[in-house]
Order: structure tokens, then C-alpha cells, then sequence
């Protein structure tokens, strides 16, 4: 199921939290200072390059300096995992991006590879601390992708990039020790 007008949080909600709460804590989307990794897929390349291509024009309109992004190439999806590993235990960036497409196709080869390469990010990101995001496409077709990869505000490689960051500020806020 995608998402919906009707799934979205009302306007106002994080206001009406002040009083009922001790605290309401989350991200922003300031870039600046941040160190960015993007780990993609060279299966269905052409999907993971426009997944790119909205990564990084998020990347920099929020701030981020072009020199701190880092961008690695792994064979597909299922390698993913391990490539935001290195990066994580790197030192070198304080968040990873994980971009590809895992389309169905009339083996159970789908399952497999979206299911792991899910685990995998996750697992990366609650071993070393360091937020790993899942901007993987997994989609019944080729037509699904292309929708999710086009240019703009809906491409789900931006989505994954602002995540990175507002991952980042959120573990960076007072309410989690920093």
C-alpha cells in the first residue's frame, strides 16, 4: 500500500504534543557539516543512477558539501549491506544511503534479495550505531520503479538522503546524549 493523504500526520500534531508530552524530539534537514555515504547498485543501474541523481540534488540543497559525499558501487542490492558496513565502520560519514532496485521477475530470486539486503541495512545500522537508510526500490515492475526514481519530490532517492540527515540531527539531539 502506498502512501496516502489519508496516512499522513495532521497538521499541527507535533504542536499538539506540547503539554502531554515531556518531549517530542526529531530531525531536521541541515546538511551542513554532515559526511554522507551512498552505496548503490549496479543491477538496474539505470534506476540506482536517477535514485542518485535525486540523492545528491537533496544532499546539496540541504547543505551538504559535494566533498563529503561519497558515493560507492557495489553489484547489486544484496551486496549493499556490506558496502554501508565499510562505511560505517569507516569513521568517514555519519549516515549511509543505500540506493538500488530489486524488481520481481518470475523466479523467487526477489524474495531472497530484497529480504536480505533489508536485514542486512538494518542490521549495519544497529551494530555500529551510524544510520543506514533503506532507499532500495522493491517493486512488482520496471513501470513501478521508473515512477519512483523520477525527478523531484518524489523520488525516493532524495527521500532516502533527507532521511540520512534528519537521522543524523535526531541521534545528535540532546534527548540522546549529544
Amino acid at each position: 500500500m502506498a502512501s496516502s493523504d489519508e496516512t499522513k500526520l495532521p497538521a499541527g500534531a507535533f504542536e499538539g504534543l506540547v503539554g502531554r508530552v515531556g518531549a517530542s524530539v526529531r530531525g531536521d534537514h541541515d546538511g551542513r557539516g554532515l559526511r554522507i555515504g551512498l552505496a548503490c547498485g549496479l543491477f538496474n543501474g539505470g534506476i540506482s543512477w536517477r535514485l542518485l541523481e535525486g540523492a545528491l540534488d537533496a544532499l546539496l540543497a540541504a547543505g551538504v558539501d559535494q566533498a563529503d559525499i561519497s558515493v560507492a558501487w557495489v553489484p547489486g542490492a544484496f551486496e549493499l549491506p556490506m558496502v554501508a558496513q565499510g562505511f560505517a565502520r569507516s569513521g568517514a560519514v555519519d549516515a549511509v544511503a543505500c540506493l538500488g532496485a530489486v524488481i520481481r521477475g518470475e523466479t523467487g530470486h526477489y524474495d531472497f534479495v530484497a529480504g536480505e539486503c533489508a536485514r542486512g541495512i538494518q542490521r549495519v545500522q544497529l551494530d555500529t550505531g551510524i544510520p543506514v537508510v533503506f532507499g532500495v526500490l522493491t517493486t512488482d515492475t520496471v513501470d513501478q520503479a521508473l515512477t519512483r526514481s523520477e525527478p523531484g519530490e518524489a523520488n525516493k532517492g532524495r527521500e532516502a538522503a533527507l532521511t540520512a540527515i534528519e537521522m543524523v540531527r535526531l541521534l545528535r539531539s540532546p534527548r540522546f546524549g549529544h
